[in-house]
């Protein structure tokens, strides 16, 4: 039922944005109206759950494959769409549009309200001193800066650091910590009037946020250990 709430919310966006009003509304709305109740209730999924992995299970014990097992196939879809059912509507939404948002809607929404000028502007703030402070400050001075005061906490006794987490991985957050797009924005408005200097801090800001999030993801996809299912598997 995801897509299908999905679908009627863009046409209500559209009959919205085309009727003049904010279409920031229709989002509001259409939230309203998406179930968060699932068609059935935790209880019954288990027992009907149970009954279809006792069914998997004895079909398990057939010679034939699993492409040709068809009370095995049959089992397994029907446990794969009973799985969906405890599932609310609004989950299944949610689900399907986080990546969406997440690496489309969102980047371009900061785009587009960033005002940075790459195509004229990203040649001259190679060559500004503002931009590479910036971006000194964001990939080397944030990791830096979050690293020393966790570490002076920890040496202090206000904070400990978990039984599993290295100083590595602290690290490897705070270069994280150098993606300062939106708030790093908002000090640029506030330190250069419009200008050249402001687009440079700009690109700068975005040149600094590329490299911070690069770095931390590097570093912790090599420090961190690999999920429980690749170890089992």
């Amino acid at each position: 039922m995801g897509p299908t709430y999905a679908v009627l919310g863009l046409g209500v966006w559209i009959a919205v944005f085309a009727s003049g009003v904010h279409a920031t509304a229709a989002g509001v709305l259409v939230a309203m109206t998406v179930p968060a109740r699932s068609w059935i209730n935790p209880s019954e999924f288990l027992v009907r759950g149970r009954q279809l992995l006792d069914a998997f299970e004895a079909a398990c014990y057939a010679t034939t494959s699993m492409l040709a097992n068809e009370p095995q196939q049959q089992a397994s879809e029907s446990l794969e769409r009973l799985s969906e059912d405890v599932q609310t509507p609004m989950t299944h939404l949610q689900h399907r549009l986080n990546p969406l948002v997440a690496f489309g809607i969102l980047p371009l929404f900061a785009f587009a309200n960033a005002g940075i000028p790459l195509v004229s502007g990203f040649g001259d703030a190679l060559m500004s001193p503002v931009a590479w402070g910036v971006v000194a400050g964001l990939v080397i001075g944030k990791p830096l800066g979050i690293t020393l005061f966790a570490w002076l906490a920890v040496r202090a006794g206000v904070a400990v650091l978990p039984g599993a987490i290295a100083w590595r991985h602290v690290f490897g957050i705070a270069c994280l910590g150098g993606i300062g797009f939106t708030i790093s924005l908002f000090v640029t408005e506030l330190a250069f009037e419009a200008g050249p200097v402001a687009d440079a801090a700009r690109i700068g800001i975005l040149m600094g946020s590329i490299v911070s999030g690069v770095a931390g993801y590097v570093l912790l996809s090599e420090t961190l250990p690999p999920p429980r299912d690749e170890v089992e598997a």
